[in-house]
């Protein structure tokens, strides 16, 4: 017996219908991702389009609640940034001068963030958004994505691409792999 047959006798263990809510939680998990759920799901021996389905509606959910999150974060430090200038450009109490808290906030940027606000201005939220799961989990990206103030419809939008991009390709040579080893 080899590890594909162990895999799929472990997964023909839980119950039909949980099998697909097993691999949703897994797309949910940065760096396994949708790609690596519907692998799993498929070497444990889930149809292949069921596996791909649960695993895009698992990675997408986390995603979506991320980008959500990301931007009411943003909102608020925005309103907070704000209202702290308005208040330092009205004279009042922070102790600081209006013009050293906007150099403050303006000179407050991590190398991190450079780098990713440098291959946003050069890819554009589309190429950030497919090409972002070759080095980082896209539940990081659509977070910063979000964060760096790009509109959470178009986030959601491109990050759907490439979820059902990268899940489909992926599941498609997992399923030539596991035709061909067994």
């Amino acid at each position: 017996m080899n590890l594909i047959d162990t895999f799929q006798n472990l997964v023909a263990q839980v119950p039909e219908l949980v099998q697909p809510l097993i691999v949703a939680l897994a797309a949910a998990i940065p760096f396994i991702e949708g790609e690596g759920a519907a692998t799993i799901g498929i070497i444990g021996g889930i149809h292949p389009v069921v596996a791909v389905i649960a695993a895009v509606v698992g990675n997408f959910a986390c995603v979506a609640i991320l980008v959500l999150a990301g931007a009411g974060a943003r909102r608020a430090v925005v309103a907070r940034r704000n209202a702290t200038r308005e208040l330092a450009h009205a004279g009042g109490g922070t102790g600081a001068s209006a013009t050293t808290i906007d150099a403050a906030a303006d000179t407050a940027v991590s190398p991190r963030k450079e780098k990713f606000q440098r291959a946003l201005v050069r890819y554009g939220v589309p190429g950030v958004s497919l090409l972002g799961p070759l080095l980082l989990p896209t539940q990081f990206t659509a977070t910063m994505l979000a964060a760096a103030g790009v509109s959470k419809t178009r986030v959601l939008f491109w990050q759907a691409i490439a979820i059902i991009g990268w899940t489909t390709a992926i599941a498609v040579i997992a399923s030539g792999v596991v035709y061909a080893v067994s």
